[in-house]
């Protein structure tokens, strides 16, 4: 898809993750717009998918391991065509599939059930080593928060995953700086990211988050990389696209009421 499109794509991503967190009156929309234009390229260009089969053999799959983000995937994948928006606009409903984080067992598309961070990760890994062994061409790709990176279990899996040669697992870190408790560097410094998962035998690409260009194209090169896997460090920011959500850790974790929903929507109706 050309660039353009996935811009228009990905704004209609960031517009459906603030309408329906601010109709839930609950959810994290900070994460989930830093997230979505990573998301709007998986989706839409990079991986091998069919909204109409689900479940096809051979098939790419994404684990989002930052679980509270589910927004950034449940639009994209209603935007693809996996399901209705409206069915969406139901999130963390009494009886909605879309639950604050991923079920794998109510929601098409969505291949892991997530929330508990790091887990995703491992889960990953071991999806790409399952389709090695199987003969699967499916590629696996990860995203991961930043602070996310703070979890024991990413660095248990982060070894795992060069020591099996999983070429066909893809990370990306969505590197916006925040946590839900503020700063990073003030929680408990990650830094130097990817110094740290070249130390682990990883293939490293550092991009723009927010650039489709060098998004497409550090996914070509994870392509390309034989023998061990890649971990793309994708620098981007938090609540990307709504003026007064930009670098605000207190966005983390809350929904706009309708003053600020109206504000956003308009921010992101104009020309990117």
């Amino acid at each position: 898809m050309e660039l353009k499109a996935l811009e228009q794509k990905a704004r209609e991503v960031r517009t459906g993750i603030i309408e329906a967190i601010h109709n839930a009156g609950s959810g994290h929309p900070g994460g989930s717009l830093s997230a979505a234009d990573i998301v709007t390229a998986l989706y839409f260009d990079e991986m091998n998918v069919d909204p109409k089969d689900p479940e096809m053999e051979g098939r790419d799959k994404l684990i989002l391991s930052k679980g509270h983000a589910g927004p950034a995937q449940y639009v994209a994948l209603a935007v693809r065509g996996y399901f209705p928006m409206e069915d969406v606009m139901t999130l963390r409903k009494l009886g909605s599939k879309f639950q604050g984080h991923p079920d794998m067992h109510k929601v098409p598309g969505i291949e892991m059930s997530t929330g508990s961070l790091g887990q995703g990760f491992s889960a990953a890994g071991g999806m790409a080593m399952a389709n090695k062994l199987n003969g699967d061409a499916g590629r696996i790709y990860v995203l991961l928060g930043d602070g996310e990176l703070q979890e024991g279990i990413v660095w248990e899996a982060a070894m795992s995953a060069t020591h099996y040669k999983l070429d066909n697992l893809v990370g990306i870190v969505d590197h916006n700086g925040l946590q839900i408790d503020g700063k990073n560097e003030d929680v408990m410094s990650i830094m130097p990211v990817a110094e740290k998962f070249e130390a682990f035998g990883w293939n490293v690409l550092q991009i723009d988050g927010h650039d489709f260009g060098q998004i497409l194209d550090a996914f070509k090169k994870a392509r390309d990389c034989k023998g061990r896997p890649t971990m793309i460090i994708a620098e981007t920011v938090k609540g990307k696209g709504v003026s007064f959500m930009e670098n605000n850790a207190g966005w983390h974790g809350k929904a706009p009421d309708d003053e600020q929903t109206e504000q956003a929507l308009k921010e992101l109706g104009g020309a990117i």
